[in-house]
């Protein structure tokens, strides 16, 4: 792919960030064809339907979460707990606006985007474990199943995003995905961590 191809596409699908943030998935192709001052042929020419370009967002968001976590792991200044806080919570600043609460509404109407959600949200975990591992061998974790956290953690996102639980809530996805680390946390801590407010 040439790099104005690239640059291209770059642009569409953050203009597709924006409008999704504004309008939720009842976004149409003429919506960002005026966001983009493009044409609908061009955005065609570089994602056939709404749905591939639902799943090139979804991956472009993840990478640049992936970045963000990448940037968390090389901070000398951080303990592991609070390592692991931010690796968890990682959202790039530009999208913490997003309103990932209604991803719920994927599952019915766009469920292959829907599973590649999931499939992403179950990736990339290498990190974390060895944070989890890092932290209990310092004793500031107390010990405790990795893969239960993981279950439990990824489960309630899963949740999060299978029905308007957040919406209901009144809170925004950040908020809500803030909590239940803060729940996590909480329970995983060892006694002199909490005492110690890490």
């Amino acid at each position: 792919m040439q790099a104005s191809d690239e640059e291209k596409r770059n642009r569409i699908l953050e203009a597709t960030i924006r409008i999704f943030n504004r309008e939720g998935l009842k976004f149409t192709m003429d919506d960002l064809a005026k966001e983009l001052g493009m044409s609908k042929k061009t955005i065609y020419s570089v994602f056939s339907d709404k749905e591939m370009l639902l799943l090139a967002m979804a991956d472009h968001c993840f990478d640049s979460i992936r970045t963000e976590k990448e940037k968390v792991l090389l901070r000398p200044d951080l303990s592991t707990a609070e390592k692991i806080r931010m690796l968890l919570s990682a959202m790039p600043e530009t999208y913490l606006q997003i309103d990932l609460r209604q991803l719920y509404i994927l599952r019915d109407r766009f469920p292959e985007v829907y599973r590649h959600v999931e499939e992403r949200l179950d990736s990339d975990w290498e990190p974390a474990i060895g944070l989890l591992q890092k932290g209990m061998e310092e004793g500031v974790l107390r010990r405790f199943s990795i893969p239960v956290f993981r279950t439990m953690f990824q489960s309630t996102l899963s949740r999060f995003f299978q029905q308007d639980i957040l919406v209901q809530c009144g809170l925004t996805y950040q908020e809500g995905l803030l909590e239940v680390i803060d729940l996590l946390m909480a329970g995983i801590l060892s006694r002199g961590a909490v005492s110690d407010g890490v």
